[in-house]
């Protein structure tokens, strides 16, 4: 754990920075495909500058046919006595707003140490993130409402002082 310290938050820094000025070139020209593989491929490149041992455990694009950084793929340099870490990452999510010349698409990179991150097959699943202080608190089973309620407490706000990410799809039209 000592590893995971502000020398790799850079290199995440530099990872997801690259993949997406790379994707950026493709922005408005009507491509996702192809702003989605420039940023794979960016991806990919910058992982092998990094002193890692890092395995791609939640990767993104087999069930959409996309270019990706495939599960189970070893990325980083793998010499000897590199961390070994758990990868899970999306290139580009936010390919259509890319190729449509909008804004609201991210390069997402998580990295743990090795065994610390789910090994998830490539398929859709309810998620929440939050900080520290809402760990115990919120729960998928729960209702968006009693999740903004007990999330606002653990914060001491109110509701209405909370912000809340999700993502614009069909699949979270009843969150919405």
């Amino acid at each position: 754990m000592e590893k995971m310290n502000r020398e790799f938050s850079m290199e995440i820094a530099r990872i997801t920075e690259y993949a997406a000025i790379a994707s950026a070139r493709w922005w408005g020209k009507g491509d996702k495909i192809a702003a989605d593989g420039a940023a794979t491929e960016a991806m990919r490149a910058m992982f092998d500058s990094v002193s890692i041992a890092g395995t791609v455990v939640i990767g993104e694009g087999e069930m959409d046919e996309a270019p990706m950084l495939y599960i189970g793929e070893k990325v980083g340099k793998w010499d000897e006595g590199d961390f070994a870490v758990d990868i899970a990452v999306d290139p580009l999510e936010g390919t259509n707003l890319v190729a449509k010349g909008m804004p609201g698409a991210i390069t997402t990179l998580a990295m743990a140490p090795k065994g610390t991150l789910l090994n998830a097959p490539d398929m859709y699943m309810d998620k929440i993130a939050a900080g520290p202080k809402c760990k115990g608190k919120i729960f998928l089973d729960a209702s968006v409402t009693e999740n903004l309620k007990a999330a606002a407490k653990a914060l001491d706000k109110s509701v209405g002082d909370i912000t809340v990410v999700v993502l614009d799809r069909p699949r979270h039209k009843e969150i919405i």
